[in-house]
């Protein structure tokens, strides 16, 4: 293994200045959602799995966005590469109203029906009941979230992080003590439990797109442009985008409808199942910052390179990001194992529920720096390099084909303890991590998408 490249200074630099910023917005985010469970989880185990699988609509809304906004992001790199302001102006107007029109079907169906959807993950009535006050007060900020992501998705890829961090950093604070009042009542605030949750929430949401617009365009940013404008763009050109966006689109919409069916297994195992998964996926969250601020990072320089006709240094970037990521989640993993029994005694749960925050925490640390590495490959390279229809491919036959059999088996038919039905999910990170690695071996996924003889 070559490590030459730790005395790379310019590299280190240059990844550092977009890794660090992103990683300390994600854990400033899984810091207070972790509080935000934590709150909640005073409130006892069906107060954490009815919040939790409400949660389970917006994080298939999010993961659509990324999708979506995130693709069009590939764009926006490579044009910021070439240094054409321009063309990601209009890729910035393609993505907000794509990502408005997926926000809109979604604030829908958590206003109009949620306990349809809880009703999906749980027969428990109690949840659901509990679930559905909450979906219907988040539901109505679906569509400020997604202007959002759009712009966030962008500010990223021309690297002008310190804006979303201000913005997202003031919002999840705000967030979190309107939160904190209005559960326990502190502060002359009426105690609302569960609602009062989703009235924070809601609340912070829409306060990061203010904030997130008064800094655009105070800070004259090259998307502090005529709104009209964004939208300026002709069928030629937004056909060339969504011919590279809606593998990734299509990508997570599949991938989140394996995740949220990975939660309806676990809460048919149990309502301290669901609620054991919950308290592991905010610790799995914290674990991962690092992780997030390095594969963005390496995918905002791959970008920036591919558009600039460097193949070989984003190639070689990459290579170096999977390193420095794997390793780090070694060191996370053995951080995560001695850290359980501290975990555990900040929540009200019952010995079967503590147990299984146990077992999750152990089989989460074993199995992290398997995930980096696909994370890397996959948001890094694939993502990053254009090649969003092999990534399609593989993510719908990993987790439907290998992820969801072994859970359902896992579950029903050998009925083992949550855990291991955690445990038999990883099999298809196992999968997916020999495909992809191959695939970034053979440099396929490297696709200049900018520099063709096309109008723009």
């Amino acid at each position: 293994m070559n490590l030459s490249f730790l005395r790379d200074r310019t590299f280190l630099r240059e990844l550092l200045t977009i890794a660090i910023p992103i990683s300390f917005q994600q854990l400033i985010y899984a810091s207070l959602n972790m509080i935000d469970v934590f709150m909640v989880g005073q409130l006892g185990e069906t107060a954490i799995a009815a919040v939790g699988l409400s949660n389970q609509v917006f994080f298939v809304l999010i993961l659509i966005l990324f999708g979506a906004t995130s693709g069009m992001a590939i764009f926006t790199a490579q044009f910021w590469g070439k240094h054409e302001i321009e063309p990601i102006r209009k890729v910035l107007g393609m993505s907000l109203i794509t990502a408005t029109c997926v926000a809109l079907i979604f604030t829908l169906v958590a206003t109009l029906m949620p306990e349809a959807v809880l009703g999906f993950y749980t027969d428990d009535t109690e949840v659901i009941d509990l679930g559905s006050s909450y979906l219907r007060i988040v539901g109505f900020t679906y569509i400020a979230v997604a202007i959002a992501t759009a712009y966030i998705a962008v500010l990223r890829s021309i690297q002008l992080i310190r804006l979303t961090i201000i913005a997202t950093v003031s919002a999840l604070t705000f967030k979190t003590i309107l939160g904190y009042g209005l559960i326990f009542g502190i502060g002359g605030l009426p105690e609302l439990g569960v609602r009062g949750a989703a009235i924070g929430t809601a609340s912070g949401w829409t306060l990061e797109l203010v904030l997130l617009l008064i800094l655009i365009y105070t800070q004259k940013t090259p998307l502090a442009a005529n709104p009209l404008t964004l939208f300026s763009f002709d069928k030629a050109f937004f056909g060339r985008v969504l011919k590279t966006v809606w593998p990734a689109v299509a990508n997570e919409l599949f991938w989140s409808f394996g995740i949220t069916t990975y939660y309806a297994i676990y809460a048919h195992i149990g309502t301290d199942s669901i609620a054991a998964v919950n308290i592991n996926a905010t610790i799995e969250e914290l674990g991962f910052v690092v992780f997030m601020g390095l594969a963005n990072g390496c995918a905002v320089m791959v970008g920036n390179r591919i558009g600039a006709r460097k193949k070989d240094e984003a190639y070689e970037i990459v290579r170096r990001v999977i390193i420095i990521g794997v390793t780090f989640a070694v060191i996370v993993g053995v951080i995560i194992f001695f850290l359980r029994d501290v975990v555990v005694g900040r929540y009200d749960l019952s010995p079967s529920g503590a147990k299984n925050v146990r077992m999750l925490m152990l089989m989460m640390a074993c199995t992290l720096w398997i995930r980096m590495f696909n994370f890397s490959t996959f948001v890094g390279a694939l993502r990053a390099g254009g090649d969003t229809r092999f990534a399609l491919i593989m993510e719908i036959c990993s987790i439907w084909l290998i992820g969801v059999p072994a859970a359902y088996i896992a579950a029903f038919v050998f009925h083992l303890p949550v855990y291991y039905v955690y445990l038999a999910v990883s099999i298809e990170e196992i999968a997916k991590a020999f495909v992809s690695g191959w695939r970034f071996k053979s440099k396929k996924w490297i696709h200049d998408l900018v520099n063709i003889e096309t109008a723009v």
